[in-house]
């Protein structure tokens, strides 16, 4: 990813677009699958700069996952920036365990792949080529902060515990621990609200989240951009329920950067039993 770039960081680390090939390691193959599709656009300032497709099989007892990203609208902002990525992993008593986590980013100028493999929410390996950078700034990344930890796209996915309306505050009262193979960091939510909205394929409640980033470990402490998310109180993500899965999924993620506000919303956004 260009690091030039304020808009393609945030997008990729807040919405967690993305996809690689991989495969599901454990959960019940025989139980069958919510087909999720979904396809957001996405705008600065109210204009469109880009496009994300998603396509995933949840079940109560796993997920697999695969996106898409491309940002083209402002090419001297975004640089011609897109992204894939995959992950999957199993559900166990809703709990999120992610097994595999791959993501390819590349710009005009450059093409960096990401592979991520972990277990029991400890990463277990780790392959960046080309690596990133040594920086004179950058925390160091700890053995630790490796551990206890989502991926990206695992983070995708909120579990509500059973006896909990699924749009409500169970829904974003908490923190997710995510490392995302070169920076650890926190994201917490809290609950705002309840909202209804209509798109291609839903119509009906999503969950309104007030969303925090709480950098931890692996980032440049003195880039003026890490610093601006760290002290950023607007951001927002609203997530939509799928009810035989009890999760919740991105509907639509606002974001304000250092050059204005970034939203990432769904135009598109199904969910069909497997046949």
């Amino acid at each position: 990813m260009p690091a030039h770039s304020p808009v393609f960081p945030v997008f990729w680390r807040v919405s967690r677009v993305a996809v690689t090939l991989l495969f599901l390691t454990g959960g019940a193959a025989d139980a069958k699958a919510d087909l999720w599709r979904a396809t957001y656009s996405v705008s600065l300032l109210g204009l469109p700069i880009g496009t994300a497709g998603i396509t995933g099989e949840i079940r109560r007892t796993s997920y697999r996952i695969e996106a898409r990203a491309k940002l083209t609208g402002l090419a001297w902002l975004a640089s011609n920036s897109r992204g894939a990525a995959n992950g999957s992993g199993a559900i166990v008593d809703g709990r999120i365990l992610p097994q595999s986590y791959a993501v390819t980013a590349a710009n005009s100028r450059m093409t960096r792949t990401m592979r991520m493999s972990l277990a029991g929410s400890a990463v277990t390996g780790l392959d960046i080529s080309p690596p990133f950078e040594d920086k004179p700034d950058r925390v160091p990344l700890r053995e630790s902060d490796k551990r206890g930890v989502l991926d990206p796209i695992g983070a995708f996915v909120v579990t509500v515990p059973d006896g909990q309306p699924l749009v409500g505050p169970a829904a974003c009262n908490r923190t997710i621990p995510v490392f995302d193979g070169y920076t650890r960091f926190d994201v917490r939510l809290d609950y705002v609200g309840e909202r209804r909205v209509t798109t291609t394929g839903y119509s009906g409640p999503v969950a309104v989240c007030a969303v925090r980033y709480v950098p931890i470990a692996g980032h440049r402490r003195d880039r003026p951009g890490t610093k601006f998310m760290a002290d950023n109180k607007n951001i927002e993500v609203w997530l939509a329920p799928i009810e035989s899965a009890r999760v919740l999924l991105p509907y639509r993620i606002s974001v304000m950067t250092m050059i204005g506000a970034t939203v990432i919303e769904a135009s598109q956004f199904s969910v069909q039993a497997e046949e």
